[in-house]
């Protein structure tokens, strides 16, 4: 499967997943603030939540597992010399190298995501409150973040906290050495390794055509990451339209663009309104890159009109609803705006966000409830709104969108 990806909305053929596990569970609430979480997750309800997931996924498009590509990445040993060497030196972890290659492909693929416990063999490993070695990979079912496909590339992230770097490293070796998939990579590590104020994650990255990109700027992507992209583009001599909106730095459910803006279908949008349309505080910028260059850097009053003048007219549906800010508040808190569409007005959502769900109702989603789902063709409905149980996963602080990284669409007639 080719990486192909100029939507957010194209029929899906193709996406990259990871079923939480043990370390979602390697958690202790002491902890959970460097693992990037306000809480900490029940396991055996947030898997059957991600089942209701898998099981919608496996009707409409193709599901790759992270943890099955790295294992195969794994037996490929130029992949495996590179993958852990990287690990070792990024996490001051050589002593665990030799260990490393003592494990099978499946045990050390597990490890590396689950984490190896601290063998206490000296006082100050004894004394130490840590117990790994090597950190849990908390985060990595949230995929859509380590890697983003764009076009037929694909942007290895920058990780804004050292704590998932790992993920963007084992995304970098799917798309380097996997023989199921065809990728050239833009990777900022390679030529900025040391520059700590770059970081790009992929939840701030949204492709809205295949010349056009909407980029959020905030808690979790820098400008400078930003700049990053710019940079290869115009090396790379591409025109295109990279349009930034300027995200507010709290509360945490604003972490990343998606938090507060999803595509729906070709003529609508989910959005929280109150970050997207207050053109006093947070800045939407305009940028066109034409033959190599920046033809102009511009501010736009908001990222709906921007996109409007590129050709593409979206109608808003608020997160919440429009009658009260609070319910407003609390939908986007529990990430009633970041749905994932599996082909063009065909989206998943948790279906907790029920004023949210009501908005997509009244816009023409049909509510399809995952109990339904057995029974029923989803290519029969012109819009539909899939709703999956989410309460235990949206505690992770992450919704659909969150949990996907698409490798394949099929093109949008725009």
């Amino acid at each position: 499967m080719k990486v192909n990806v100029s939507s957010e909305i194209g029929k899906l053929n193709g996406v990259l997943i990871h079923t939480p596990g043990p370390e979602v569970e390697n958690m202790t609430p002491e902890n959970a603030e460097r693992a990037l979480y306000s809480d900490i997750l029940n396991l055996t309800v947030a898997q059957k939540e991600y089942q209701q997931f898998i099981d919608v996924l496996n009707k409409v498009t193709t599901t790759y597992e992270v943890s099955d590509l790295l294992m195969d990445v794994l037996d490929i040993p130029e992949a495996k010399k590179n993958i852990l060497e990287n690990i070792c030196k990024n996490e001051k972890v050589d002593f665990l190298k030799d260990y490393f290659h003592s494990l099978d492909t499946k045990e050390l693929a597990w490890q590396l995501i689950e984490g190896v416990p601290l063998e206490k063999d000296t006082l100050t490993k004894f004394m130490s409150k840590e117990k790994y070695a090597l950190l849990p990979l908390h985060n990595l079912f949230f995929t859509r973040d380590p890697s983003i496909s764009i076009g037929n590339e694909v942007l290895i992230a920058k990780m804004s906290s050292t704590v998932r770097a790992r993920e963007a490293l084992i995304m970098d070796s799917v798309f380097r050495y996997h023989p199921q998939f065809a990728a050239d990579t833009m990777n900022p590590m390679t030529a900025h390794s040391t520059d700590d104020t770059l970081a790009i994650e992929g939840g701030d990255v949204i492709v809205a055509r295949e010349d056009l990109l909407c980029i959020g700027t905030g808690a979790r992507t820098t400008t400078q990451g930003i700049d990053f992209l710019l940079d290869t583009y115009k090396a790379k001599k591409r025109n295109i339209d990279i349009i930034v909106q300027e995200l507010p730095t709290s509360p945490e459910s604003f972490i990343h663009l998606d938090m507060i803006f999803t595509f729906l279908d070709k003529d609508c949008c989910l959005c929280f309104e109150p970050a997207l349309f207050n053109i006093h505080s947070y800045q939407t910028v305009h940028i066109k890159i034409d033959n190599g260059k920046v033809k102009w850097i511009r501010e736009e009053r908001n990222i709906l009109e921007a996109l409007k003048k590129e050709g593409i007219d979206l109608k808003p549906v608020a997160c919440g609803g429009n009658s009260d800010e609070w319910i407003q508040e609390r939908e986007q808190w529990h990430i009633g705006a970041n749905v994932f569409a599996f082909a063009p007005g065909k989206v998943i959502a948790y279906g907790r966000n029920n004023y949210t769900v009501e908005a997509l109702n009244k816009n023409g989603f049909e509510v399809v409830d995952f109990p339904k789902l057995e029974n029923l063709q989803l290519d029969d409905y012109n819009k539909c709104v899939v709703t999956i149980d989410g309460s235990e996963l949206a505690r992770g602080g992450g919704g659909c969108r969150c949990m996907t990284m698409p490798v394949n669409r099929e093109k949008v007639d725009w």
